[in-house]
């Protein structure tokens, strides 16, 4: 037995990266899921977003750890592309458990001389689009009389300030706080709501040029291998990066009955980043 058989999870964000990670972990677990990712370009990325095929390799990867997927291309700033996605879902599967608001970019830049469009594009998909995936999941659970377990993906940019990215600080500040009134709002459905906190993780997000050049600004065209001391200098433990598995590993907890007393809380997995 798996420690959520027949429980059910929406995913945002699911197509590669933390979101796969966390698909194919709750699947093993015995939980079916309702998979979403944008599967196109974000204007100001500095890196490609995942691919249709990326949804496709994480909807195999899903089966073959057991579970049942429906999987859908939607945007998090589309609360009715979000809700579709839900509504089948539930109509599959019966009911919905997890909300997992995992989906989001990071960009760079100074906040004094950043353009308007890329400081909208951040809040629009980091913050607003964490609560239109919320919007989108939260009356089928209410509804559903089953309590659930929410967890919010903010950063260790949600507790402090990191330089270059204030943007995102602001955004993920916003997701903490977010968490913290949802956890109170939804806690009479005894409903769970968290946000978790992970430092620099070896995904796309973070092993594309921009965040390289940020720790290595004197090279002209740094490597990952450039950068790795400087990643690393910012964690107590010994290590440049955490790996999606360390995240959705934290994530399995705070879903499961293991965790049943746990909320409002802000839980970093960030190999002491924060303590420093």
């Amino acid at each position: 037995m798996g420690k959520l058989d027949g429980k059910v999870a929406f995913i945002t964000g699911a197509a590669r990266g933390q979101g796969r990670s966390h698909a194919v972990k709750l699947a093993h677990e015995g939980a079916n899921i309702i998979a979403v990712d944008i599967c196109a370009p974000v204007e100001s990325a500095p890196y490609a977003m995942a691919s249709a095929e990326d949804l496709q390799e994480t909807v195999r990867l899903v089966e073959a750890a057991g579970g049942k997927i429906v999987s859908r291309i939607a945007d998090v700033r589309d609360l009715a592309a979000l809700s579709a996605a839900v509504d089948e879902g539930v109509e599959q599967f019966g009911r919905l458990d997890i909300i997992l608001g995992n989906a989001g970019v990071c960009t760079y830049g100074k906040l004094a001389t950043m353009s308007e469009e890329q400081f909208d594009e951040m809040i629009e998909i980091d913050l607003t689009g964490v609560w239109k995936t919320v919007r989108a999941g939260a009356q089928a659970m209410i509804d559903a009389g089953n309590g659930g377990s929410i967890i919010l993906t903010s950063s260790t940019a949600g507790l402090r300030n990191l330089n270059e990215i204030g943007h995102y600080v602001a955004a993920k500040h916003g997701v903490t706080g977010l968490a913290k009134a949802l956890a109170n709002e939804l806690a009479p459905h005894n409903i769970r709501v968290n946000s978790l906190h992970p430092s620099n993780c070896e995904t796309m997000m973070m092993t594309n040029t921009g965040v390289i050049k940020m720790f290595r600004p004197d090279l002209e065209n740094p490597t990952l291998d450039d950068a790795k001391d400087g990643f690393a200098s910012i964690h107590l433990l010994d290590t440049p990066w955490v790996q999606p598995e360390d995240v959705s590993n934290a994530i399995l907890f705070l879903v499961s009955d293991d965790a049943r007393f746990i909320t409002g809380a802000a839980i970093p997995v960030d190999a002491g980043m924060l303590a420093k």
